[in-house]
């Protein structure tokens, strides 16, 4: 699949959509360098080893996030081939208001059925990340919006199910587990549930810091698998920061 991004276009996206966080970080480090030359020399060395580091900081998360989304294979999805699904499927692209893939399936599966679906709740999913996203950028053709606890799709009937860098916005664990029972009900017997995701794991610690918190563990999603019915048939790292989870059903979801 021919590259369909140019630019930076990812790593615009972190900085506008949580300008909050990088203006109070550099405003920050702007303080300590107008009031460096005022403190006792005995504070200096410290002083300038927080600007490193929190400066550091910013430039390391930045970068991961633009070779993440900007120029690792993320977005070829070329790493779905692993499926070996036929070309007249039925996929169902599942996001949380802000939809960057659904073009991208299109162009992949020209042949297939493609349903897009919204789970975004304003009264559930609180971050403002997301709030602004949705600003910025119009709803694939097509798309639906949908309660987690309720999809509007057919018992067994689809082909694939995606969730690319989506299902961490649903925060509660019985929400979560829900959601996913309803997508357990709605695949095929041989169907496929494609669960992409930064994990709260000691390579996103390095790349984000703190901010690997609104990540979840693989212990809650393989959890949170497990509790819907489903199991993992497969684990790919398209990169060390980004993990796709490939399931399938496993008995009732009961």
């Amino acid at each position: 699949m021919e590259r369909m991004r140019s630019g930076l276009p990812g790593m615009w996206n972190i900085v506008r959509f949580n300008w909050h966080f990088y203006a109070i970080a550099c405003g920050l480090l702007l303080l300590v360098a107008l009031v460096y030359p005022h403190l006792p020399a005995p504070f200096h060395l410290y002083a300038g080893i927080g600007c490193a580091l929190g400066g550091g900081t910013l430039l390391v998360s930045l970068l991961v996030s633009g070779y993440i989304y900007d120029y690792s294979d993320l977005y070829q999805l070329n790493w779905l081939d692993i499926l070996q699904t036929g070309p007249c499927i039925y996929i169902v692209n599942i996001h949380a208001g802000f939809d960057e893939t659904s073009v991208l399936l299109q162009h992949k599966f020209p042949h297939a059925t493609l349903r897009v679906l919204d789970f975004y709740n304003p009264e559930k999913h609180t971050e403002i990340s997301i709030q602004r996203a949705r600003k910025v950028r119009q709803p694939y053709p097509g798309t639906i919006q949908v309660d987690t606890s309720g999809l509007p799709l057919a018992d067994a009937s689809a082909d694939m199910v995606l969730l690319l860098l989506a299902a961490h916005e649903i925060r509660d664990n019985a929400e979560r587990v829900a959601f996913f029972r309803e997508l357990h009900r709605a695949i095929k017997p041989a169907g496929r549930i494609v669960v992409t995701e930064h994990l709260r794991d000691t390579a996103n610690f390095l790349a984000y810091t703190i901010g690997f918190l609104h990540f979840h563990s693989k212990k809650t999603w393989l959890q949170t698998f497990r509790l819907s019915g489903l199991s993992l048939e497969n684990e790919i790292k398209i990169t060390p920061f980004i993990s796709t989870f490939i399931l399938k059903k496993h008995g009732d979801a009961s």
